[in-house]
């Protein structure tokens, strides 16, 4: 699978662009895929970055014999970004932030750490910082569901519920370069390595209930390794936020390789669904899973084999 065919099917942001590899098992050969998700956007940005230079560059040429105050005039007069509404200018003309979502390759943006799904633009100054107004939504809540705040059960349930909900969704102050912390390895080894039945826990983002199961990976080295407990950390990255398990299934696949551009990594997730399970159709023994397959172990059904036996075995 080619890294631009990979990069067009995984729909997040936080991995422009998989370094996806293939080699036969017997191939000593690791060849890496173009990481060039990124280019498009960059090149954009470039463009307009030297597209503005250049206009500015014309600008001073063009009124070089003006006085101080005229250039100062025109630069004022340059075009200003404005957000349309309905397809229209607003009367007041006044320069405003404009909609449109931002990612860390965005100029002015580079070191933003809180971009995540192109949903959010910057991250709080702390996570605790955003206790107060979740505990009043919570307490907002419970008035609605016709409940008294104020009664002994449920005076701290709003600020209890609010530090639950960060601690759920923890991942989402975590990136792959801070859990890895150098914990990447060369070695002569390209076998494969499994870890299986790592323990996950996440919370479903189209009912806010928890979803639970286990999550077993496998890779084969290109020379490099991954400290095994580093895994179990992807896995919490990912599953600590608001998930749908296939989503997280191919998130996950996605962070092995760029950690150790292996020849093909191999995900497969169990996972049980509270909002099948306490709510809609209530299906107390049902179980889904989702598995994420590339490289190698998409390319040569004798590998993708081999890590299903190992998975299964007892």
């Amino acid at each position: 699978m080619s890294a631009s065919e990979l990069n067009e099917a995984i729909d997040d942001s936080n991995f422009p662009q998989a370094h996806i590899l293939s080699r036969g098992r017997n191939n000593s050969i690791c060849s890496t895929g173009s990481a060039s998700g990124n280019s498009s956007l960059l090149d954009r940005n470039l463009s307009q970055t030297d597209d503005a230079s250049a206009g500015s560059v014309a600008g001073n040429v063009a009124n070089e014999a003006q006085s101080d105050g005229a250039v100062s005039k025109a630069i004022t007069n340059r075009p200003k970004l404005v957000i349309k509404a309905n397809g229209t200018i607003p009367e007041n003309d006044s320069i405003r932030t404009p909609m449109t979502p931002r990612t860390s390759t965005t100029p002015g943006h580079e070191n933003c750490t809180f971009h995540h799904d192109l949903e959010l633009d910057h991250k709080p100054p702390t996570r605790e910082a955003l206790l107060p107004d979740m505990a009043r939504s919570y307490r907002l809540l419970l008035g609605g569901l016709g409940e008294n705040p104020d009664r002994q059960g449920l005076i701290k349930t709003p600020e209890r519920a609010a530090k639950a909900m960060l601690f759920f969704t923890k991942g989402y102050d975590q990136s792959l370069e801070d859990v890895l912390n150098g914990a990447v390895f060369d070695e002569d080894h390209d076998e494969m390595v499994v870890v299986k039945d790592i323990e996950m826990f996440s919370m479903c983002e189209h009912h806010l209930v928890p979803f639970y199961g286990k999550v077993s990976i496998g890779y084969l080295p290109c020379n490099k390794i991954l400290g095994l407990s580093k895994l179990a950390r992807i896995v919490e990255i990912f599953s600590r936020r608001l998930q749908v398990q296939e989503r997280l299934t191919k998130q996950i696949a996605v962070a092995v390789t760029q950690a150790v551009q292996p020849a093909g990594v191999a995900v497969v997730v169990e996972g049980v669904h509270m909002c099948m399970v306490m709510r809609g159709v209530q299906k107390i023994n049902s179980k889904t899973v989702t598995s994420t397959m590339l490289g190698v172990f998409r390319d040569d059904p004798k590998t993708r084999e081999e890590f299903l036996n190992l998975v299964n075995s007892k």
